[in-house]
Formats: structure tokens, sequence, C-alpha cells
């Protein structure tokens, strides 16, 4: 959940660094250092704050090799003392560390009884264990002696003040990417990092020790036998990381999600036929019971494969919150099959889940945005959503793009011929016609702006898409939002409605219409401020936010804009930081 970076070679590292963690800062933003070669020595500068704070002590400042960080706190509360980068007690290395090592306590009564501590971090452990080993020891042999000994996830970067020519890097269970490029290397968090700086690189597995150079690398593994890895090309852009003509991040990916369907539709149709493994289809059709496993915005989605398993493929299927699953297993079916989500494909959470589940050797398949993430290198089978580079830390075009891909992956699992790709066709259209009518929603915004708590209400699958609503307008506007179905009010939530209170329903299930409706005017009845969201063939006069018709399975990805443009418009009126939302980070790779 922390974002680092490193470079050495002719180019200035210093600035390298600092634009990298700019790139990064979605990742964390409490807290933020850089260290560079000054001379024959190590200057550093950490701040509390953002990556901005830091610019001031590297403006003009220049080095061909340096490390950086930008944090999100674990260890230790936000502060100057707590940032990265740590120094060893003899300051002979200055480490960077992204992950949280789980039996730092017990190292430290072991190893470094007679050391002192600066901070309160778990990353003061790793550096002063590789000092410590490095008393009897070559370098190459303390790190990967202190590698064996952590517990945990890590991915560190560290200099040596007596051999500033290159940055150890190691890293087990957290990203770690080894950028190439024509005028020196680079280390990144993501691949993003890397832009502009090199055109290859390679994602290290876990358990990997290296030593970059100006120009070239080495790669070891634990027991430091030379690893040989073909790099790849970067195919990320400049553009595909940039604002454009968009305030924000969270905006333009709002606005990209019609091209996304247009373009993921292109990736999984050879004419009407679904581009997908036959192998993983056979797999799906011979288990009994479909196990779904995801965390946050990724799960809502999950609900939402969930109906399309059940109704599309008369197959069972449950959701389950990974967190939860981690220390509460279910009764697993004889033929179980797991289908994991997550945009980053690095969630702690997830992972967990997903070794457990390897071990037990039954067959599973990741939907990511990442197939180069740990989760597409663990399990069997990987779809990637193709929902491009998502900065902002509230996902939209993920959500979206995970549903668009359960739902062509339920189709091709029925083997039922249907007008899906027809229908997600529409879809797009209609989001486009809902961006065209977004000052609707900035009206509604301005309805809750001053509101201390709000609600969505719906039932079925307008009840999931509740669930997404009531998150994104929680994560960005702070304001309490919970979502419930709407017949679950008079056992117990409608206890929380007074004067004023936004209720949001989204109605677009013609079976659930009218008892929506009925169970809203229950809430405006007691003084709650009503506003329906519904589709064209169930609208009112009065309804607030009317929808295009689209086919009634598909229709949370229609309301899902109207739910992301509330949360948005909500957070820009309230002057919140909207594409890094407070105590928030991307990717979440620590349990």
């Amino acid at each position: 959940m922390c974002g680092i970076m490193g470079y050495v070679g002719e180019l200035n590292a210093v600035q390298i660094v600092y634009k990298g963690l700019e790139k990064l800062e979605y990742r964390g933003y409490d807290s933020v250092g850089i260290a560079y070669k000054d001379n024959f020595t190590v200057t550093i500068a950490k701040e509390k704050g953002r990556v901005m704070d830091l610019a001031p002590f590297v403006k003009n400042k220049s080095s061909d090799l340096a490390i950086g960080h930008t944090r999100w706190a674990t260890h230790g509360e936000p502060n100057q003392q707590n940032a990265h980068p740590h120094c060893s007690n003899q300051n002979q290395f200055i480490l960077v560390h992204n992950g949280i090592i789980e039996n730092y306590q017990k190292l430290k009564v072991e190893y470094l009884s007679g050391y002192s501590f600066k901070s309160q971090t778990d990353t003061e452990i790793i550096v002063n264990l590789i000092e410590y080993f490095a008393l009897t020891m070559p370098i190459n042999e303390a790190i990967r002696k202190t590698m064996s000994l952590l517990e945990g996830s890590y991915a560190c970067l560290v200099l040596d003040k007596k051999n500033l020519n290159c940055i150890y890097f190691f890293c087990d269970k957290n990203p770690l990417l080894l950028g190439i490029g024509k005028n020196g290397i680079a280390l990144s968090s993501d691949i993003t990092g890397l832009v502009g700086v090199a055109d290859q690189y390679i994602v290290l597995e876990d358990k990997t020790f290296g030593i970059a150079y100006l120009n070239r690398y080495s790669l070891y593994d634990l027991i430091g036998l030379k690893i040989n890895v073909k790099p790849k090309p970067i195919l990320v852009t400049a553009a595909d990381i940039d604002k454009k003509t968009f305030h924000h991040f969270m905006l333009k990916e709002i606005y990209e999600q019609p091209m996304m369907i247009r373009s993921i539709l292109h990736k999984y149709f050879i004419g009407d036929e679904e581009n997908i493994s036959m192998k993983l289809l056979n797999k799906i059709r011979k288990c009994d019971k479909i196990n779904i496993v995801a965390c946050g915005t990724s799960m809502y989605a999950g609900m939402m494969a969930k109906y399309f398993f059940e109704k599309l493929c008369f197959m069972p299927a449950e959701v389950f919150c990974a967190s939860e699953l981690i220390y509460s297993t279910p009764l697993i079916s004889k033929r179980p099959f797991f289908i994991f989500y997550s945009q980053s494909g690095e969630t702690a959470d997830v992972l967990a889940v997903m070794k457990k589940v390897k071990k037990q050797k039954f067959p599973m398949l990741a939907i990511t945005n990442n197939v180069e993430s740990s989760m597409g290198r663990l399990t069997d089978f990987c779809l990637d959503i193709y929902a491009g580079k998502e900065i902002a830390v509230a996902s939209t075009k993920a959500y979206t793009a995970m549903i668009v891909v359960s739902a062509i992956l339920a189709r091709a699992i029925s083997g039922i011929k249907t007008n899906l790709k027809s229908n997600l066709k529409g879809v797009s259209l209609a989001m486009e016609k809902v961006l065209h009518n977004k000052e609707i929603c900035l009206g509604i915004a301005k309805e809750l702006t001053d509101a201390s708590d709000a609600f969505y209400i719906g039932r079925g699958i307008d009840y999931w898409v509740s669930l997404e609503g009531a998150l994104k307008l929680k994560e960005i506007s702070y304001i309490h939002t919970e979502a419930f179905p709407s017949g679950e009010l008079k056992h117990g939530p409608i206890a929380l409605i007074h004067k004023d209170t936004p209720v949001i329903a989204i109605i677009t299930q013609e079976g659930t219409n009218r008892i929506i409706r009925s169970n809203l005017t229950e809430t405006i009845s007691r003084g709650a401020k009503g506003f329906v969201i519904s589709s064209k063939s169930l609208s009112l006069p009065e309804d607030t936010f009317v929808i295009p018709n689209v086919a009634h399975y598909l229709s949370p990805l229609v309301s899902a804009i109207v739910v992301q443009l509330i949360a948005y418009y909500t957070a820009l009126l309230k002057h919140n930081d909207i594409d890094k939302p407070k105590n928030l980070a991307k990717c979440v790779t620590v349990e």
C-alpha cells in the first residue's frame, strides 16, 4: 500500500524518482521521502504529507542514483520520523519498504537487542538486520539471510554507502518491477513509475533478490542462484496516465466507460462467438458450485457475477468477502470452482485465499485489470478486464469492466446464444446519454453536501448497485452512507431516518418497482429527502434521474454511472481530494 521508486543511470535520478513518486502517490500519501547519492555520501529528504511537500528539498538536485517512497501508514503514525527512507544504526544502509513484517518484534528481540530505533516502523528492523549480518558476511548474503527470516510481505530498495554504484532490491508477496531503459535501470511498485523511463520491464517473482547498476542488472533466488527472466515491452504510455482535459482522474475514468465496453467486446468476441478458452469453460462446467472471492468494489461486481452464473448458467454461486474467508472457511462442495476478482491483482486478502485454494488443488480463475500481477501468476486461468490504467483510488471503470467480462463468461459457459453482444453495445450508448445529463447528478449532489448520513435502497440487482453507490459516496465525500435492501428498512434502519436525510432509491426492475417506491415513501413520511434513479420504462414524472432502457439484467452498468457521478460531484462541492481520499490507498497489499 506504499509506492517505492528507484533509479540508477545516466539521467537525473533525483527528478526521475520524484516524478515517479508523483505517479505512485495513489498507493499512499501519508508521508514521502527520497535518498540520493550526493558525492561520496547519501542525502535524505523526507516529509509528512504529499509528494509535493518534498519539492523544495529536491529542486535543482541531481544524481545518478536515488530511491524514494510514498507511504500509507501501517506501523506508526504519519510523521517525518516514521517516513521512509530509514537508516541502519551505523548509517551504512538506507532502505525503503512496501509491505508489512509480521514477526518484526520477535526479530528485534532475537537479533537487535542492542540496537536503538528512531521510528515506530517495522521497516527499521529490516535495514538493521542487513547491517547486523553484513558485519560477518558479504552484503548479498546479508540481504538474503535477512529475507529468509522475514515473515509477511515486502518489496525493498537498499543503498549501501560503501558502494554507491548500485541499488540492491528484494521482494516477497508485494509487487516490484524492474525497468530496463537505454540510459539506466529503474525499479517501481507499479508500471506507471516506469513509463517514460524504461522500454522493457520484468515483474519480479516472490523471494527474488537483485542488484541494479547503471547499465546492467542481476537477479538471484533466495539461495543465490542466478535467475534469467526475459523482459517484456512496456505498452502503457504517458497518455494512459494523463488526466488530459479532466480535472480529476476519477471523472476521466467515469467518462472512459462507454468506450471501454466496446474495447472489451472487441477483445472477447470473434464475430458473435465468445473468445474464451474452451479449457476454462469446460473446467467451470464440471463444477457443482462457483465460489466468488473479492473485496470492496470488486466484491460488489462479484454479486452481479453471481446473478449471471445463476440466471444464465443455472449454476449455484456464492460471494465471499476475502478477508473473512481467510479465517472462516465454509463447507466446500465436492467439485468447487473459485473465481477471484481484483482491480490491481495484488489485493493481500484475496491472495491469501488464493494460496489456500491452491494448496487444496481446487481450480481457480482470476478476473483482474493486471494479468501480470501476483494473482495472474498464481491462478490456473486469468481473464483481463481490459479497463485500462485506473489511477483514482475510488474504482469506477474497473467495477463495470468486471461486470461486463463476467456476463460474457457466463454466456460462454451456458452455451446459449443470446443477444448479449448487441445488448452491451446498447449499454455503451446508454452510458453516453447518462454522461450527457450529468448536471442532474450535480443537482443531487447539492442536496447531499450538508448531510451527515445518506442511504441507498434497492432490491435484487438494484440493491447490489446501491452497495456500490454507498461505497463510492462514503469513500470520497466522507458522508456516512449505507445501503439497504428496501424491505429491510422496517427491520431497523428506518430508525436512522431524520429530517432531510437523503435516501436514494434505484429502480430498474419491473417486479420490484412498486414496492421500492412504497418503501421510499415510508422514509419520506418520516422527514427524508427522497431521490429516485429509474429506468425509462418504469419512470414517473417526479423521478430524479431517468436512465435509458437496456436489457434488464445489464441495467446496473448504467445506474452505476449515475451513482459514480453523484459521489464525484458531492466530493467536488465539498472540496475534497477526489483522486486521493483520506486514509485510503489504491492497492491494498496488506491484510
